[in-house]
């Protein structure tokens, strides 16, 4: 018997993902450390070095792999992310082949040295895609899920952590744990994981604020004016006393793990 997901993981919550203010919104998330694309280089070992990103938002990992791969396909499902993915830096490299459709909706081809998922095997249908995928990987090539660019390790998070519940359109949103919810279903047991070394990245205090309508339940198009107003406000009165001339610095640390998918 197949077990449901999570109900703050259903298909009406992942669709907020497609609204282009959180398109809009998502370059302001910290991007991704250097130490996430050393890790993933320990996996191009099958020639071709062909890689395939699921959910890829704005490409921003699909843009960057461009460079050292023979071909990245990125599939992204909002029509939004992919038009903005394709005028950011390096989004026309020839060797980037952009699908716009679901993960599920796919058409998978063996050969791939690497896939990966960026923050969103979640919003998935895991008993389609993890098979999928181990069907597509090279002999020893392997899935990449980056699980979480951590939230928790900002100064002011205590203060901030409350306000999460209070503002999010995700009302059924429970706390849960990825790889623990896919080991009991026996789909994906990892071979690995990392948390990187953390970093320190800087952005003004509204490109910080408005980093949070890229996330989770906080979609412009799904919030009134009046919350996201409330919200923003909020925001920027508990982060204002650390910022230094209207800018935050902050430490960015990615978790990550990695294997291949069982056989079901």
């Amino acid at each position: 018997m197949r077990l449901p997901k999570p109900k703050h993981l259903e298909p009406a919550y992942g669709a907020q993902f497609s609204d282009p203010s959180v398109a809009r919104a998502y370059r302001y998330r910290p991007p991704y450390p250097d130490e996430v694309y050393a890790i993933l280089r320990q996996f191009s070992v099958d020639a071709p070095h062909i890689v395939l990103e699921l959910g890829c938002g704005l490409g921003e990992m699909a843009r960057r792999l461009a460079t050292e791969s023979e071909r990245v396909d990125a599939v992204e499902p909002s029509h939004a992310m992919l038009a903005l993915a394709r005028t950011l830096p390096g989004g026309q490299q020839q060797n980037i082949q952009w699908h716009c459709c679901t993960a599920e909706a796919f058409v998978y081809v063996p050969g791939y040295s690497l896939v990966i998922t960026a923050e969103s095997l979640h919003w998935m249908d895991w008993y389609r895609v993890l098979p999928a995928i181990r069907a597509a990987l090279s002999p020893h090539g392997r899935l990449a899920i980056i699980l979480a660019r951590r939230l928790d390790t900002v100064p002011w998070w205590r203060v901030l952590k409350p306000l999460i519940p209070l503002y999010s359109t995700n009302r059924d949103f429970q706390p849960y744990d990825l790889l623990a919810e896919l080991a009991q279903r026996q789909l994906f047991y990892p071979d690995g994981h990392a948390t990187t070394t953390p970093v320190w990245f800087s952005q003004s205090v509204d490109n910080y604020i408005e980093s949070w309508h890229s996330r989770n339940g906080f979609s412009r198009q799904r919030m009134s004016t009046s919350r996201a107003l409330a919200f923003d406000t909020r925001v920027r009165e508990i982060v204002m006393p650390y910022a230094q001339d209207g800018l935050l610095h902050y430490e960015v640390q990615v978790k990550l793990a990695w294997g291949v998918p069982e056989i079901l």
